[in-house]
């Protein structure tokens, strides 16, 4: 197993990693963290030369952004404006969890995530290691552990086959529980719509909001 891979699986023991994972982040480099759905490799959502470090790791240009991960519900006001009544719905009744929501950027935020044309895809993973991780750090731009057009990693493992040394350190929490990218709804229209099939079905969204059918959910995941 590679020196750069950390068990961060327990509370009771991850506080050394976590503390690693932290200054890591803080340095501008990168960091693979164990999801709900699959492992993701993050970076500080503020940090432009840290973000162009993860799309180049993951050999994905600037018009794919990633998504951003918050450790708490009420980040998405911080972040998003114009937020429409039926995606705070949503997210009351599946965040922490397996669903992403494109929403407008706040104009405000010094970021620079890629060619997002003024949005942000924000996420709250429901996993505790990674809800640790982000309660410290803040919001952080994550996309899934592989290289394009490979498969997702689901361990720490799997990630560091595929990214090696492009990532200083690998947070290892076992097994991602998920295993299947989170659904993604575009929320800046006049309608929801999904964009991306995923852990949560057409029928739970609509059990919600009123949310346009899915599309064939793409080879590329996100762990946003």
């Amino acid at each position: 197993m590679s020196e750069r891979i950390r068990p961060a699986h327990d509370a009771a023991t991850w506080g050394p990693a976590l503390d690693e994972a932290v200054n890591v982040l803080g340095r501008g480099e990168l960091v693979v963290l164990p999801t709900d759905t699959v492992y993701g490799i993050g970076a500080d959502a503020f940090a432009p030369t840290a973000v162009q470090a993860l799309l180049d790791a993951k050999g994905r240009g600037r018009q794919m952004p990633p998504p951003v991960l918050i450790g708490d519900a009420r980040t998405l006001d911080g972040l998003a404006t114009d937020v429409p009544e039926a995606a705070r719905a949503l997210a009351e009744a599946f965040w922490p969890g397996g669903l992403t929501i494109i929403v407008q950027a706040q104009p405000s935020l010094a970021w620079d995530l890629g060619e997002t044309r003024g949005t942000v895809a924000l996420r709250m993973p429901d996993h505790p290691t990674a809800l640790a991780l982000l309660r410290r750090t803040g919001p952080l731009a994550v996309s899934s552990a592989n290289r394009t057009g490979s498969e997702a990693a689901v361990t720490a493992a799997g990630a560091y086959e595929q990214l090696g040394d492009a990532v200083a350190l690998y947070l290892d929490a076992g097994d991602a529980p998920g295993q299947v990218a989170s659904t993604i709804v575009d929320a800046t229209g006049a309608t929801l719509r999904v964009v991306r099939a995923g852990a949560i079905t057409l029928e739970q969204l609509r059990a919600v909001a009123p949310v346009e059918g899915a599309a064939p959910p793409p080879d590329e995941g996100a762990a946003g």
